[in-house]
């Protein structure tokens, strides 16, 4: 019974792909059962960053204010979403906070201005923060500035930009259902323009914005043609005010299936779980590193994500560990607490209870205190 899903990772690790046929299968077929699809994921995923995680950190350096009609942003000018708007950051606001995300333990720190595409002055300004950044931190950049010319892409990977992320989001056949100010062709160029001047594309797509199994496939094999060596994940945050907001599609299980389905078809790629992985995985959040080897962590654009220690925790939890950089300092492992859910400490008193929070789980070889260690410590007997 489990054939077909040996068969469509040994495919993917000789770098073919699965089949069309196969990747719909993956997607939609009712008898596929998780667990061994997510293991076929994994055994190519193993092959090429073995446990490794590689953390990305966000900086939404100027948001808002933009012209363009994408309906799954609340940037976008037809959006209601309350929002903050402002225009980019201070130099040492973004320094400060590209530290941070070095010593979080970020293997990159992407930039992220909202706008249809940079002009040749802050394109210049934005390759200054990359060469300031790099200059002083063992992490790698990329940004993300809507769409531009070779002109443009020349100038970020003279100041030794590593990644450009620029997502196609969905099939060029969808596409004009979601935006209308500019087209998939303009996304595809603004792609082959980093990789023409020597800048890793970073790119992929959203899933629950009303595409089909079939716009989901035509995105996973338009990312292989193009090589992309990046791909996140997106699933679609329901904003209110956004004129997409959902299509119901979202369940745990398609979300997994999805970033299965991109393992198998882009084998030697990062594939990342993005943006709603949160809201959208719940219980069954840390399968996503079966197939993803990468996750963003504090957030997105303009909602919040995980944090650092939560994500660092499930990453270690499930047999994994976080790739970092040079300059972080690994997190101690942390004290495994024992938590009852919704409390539980109020059948204490209140002093044991304070000290309660905080302590570990006492290790096994920790002897069982005596009566009188008991009675002076307030600590009821195990119960035989």
């Amino acid at each position: 019974m489990f054939d077909r899903y040996a068969r469509l990772a040994e495919r993917a690790l000789r770098d073919e792909p699965a089949t069309r046929d196969d990747a719909l299968w993956v997607l939609d077929a009712p008898e596929v059962a998780l667990l061994p699809l997510l293991h076929a994921a994994f055994v190519v995923r193993e092959k090429h960053f073995g446990r490794k995680v590689q953390v990305h950190i966000l900086n939404n350096v100027q948001n808002g204010l933009c012209p363009e009609d994408c309906g799954y942003c609340s940037q976008s000018k037809d959006s209601a979403a309350p929002i903050r708007k402002y225009p980019l950051k201070s130099t040492d606001d973004i320094l400060a906070e590209a530290e941070r995300a070095a010593r979080a333990g970020a293997t990159r720190y992407c930039m992220v201005l909202s706008g249809r595409g940079p002009t040749l002055e802050r394109t210049r300004e934005m390759a200054g923060l990359v060469r300031e950044i790099k200059s002083r931190f063992p992490i790698e950049v990329c940004v993300s500035c809507g769409l531009l010319d070779e002109e443009k892409a020349r100038i970020l990977a003279d100041a030794g930009l590593d990644r450009l992320n620029h997502n196609l989001n969905t099939s060029e056949r969808h596409y004009a259902e979601i935006c209308s100010t500019h087209s998939y062709q303009d996304r595809l160029r603004t792609l082959l323009a980093a990789k023409k001047n020597g800048i890793e594309p970073c790119s992929g797509f959203i899933l629950g914005m009303g595409e089909t199994s079939e716009d989901v496939l035509d995105v996973a094999f338009a990312l292989r043609e193009l090589e992309v060596p990046s791909i996140p994940v997106n699933f679609l945050v329901p904003i209110d005010g956004n004129p997409v907001v959902t299509d119901g599609s979202l369940s745990p299980e398609r979300c997994l299936r999805a970033l299965a389905l991109m393992r198998l078809v882009n084998p030697r790629a990062e594939i990342r779980a993005a943006g709603g992985r949160e809201g959208h995985l719940r219980s069954l959040g840390a399968l996503v590193l079966w197939p993803a080897n990468s996750l963003f962590v504090e957030g997105y654009l303009t909602t919040r994500g995980d944090a650092v220690d939560p994500t660092y925790q499930m990453i270690a939890d499930a047999g994994f560990e976080v790739d970092g950089n040079p300059l972080y300092a690994e997190h101690a492992k942390p004290v495994v607490h024992f938590e009852i859910p919704g409390g539980g400490d109020e059948v204490l008193r209140p002093e044991i209870a304070a000290g309660k929070r905080g302590r570990g789980v006492r290790p096994r070889s920790e002897p069982e205190p005596s009566g009188a260690d008991r009675d002076r410590r307030g600590v009821a007997p195990r119960a035989s």
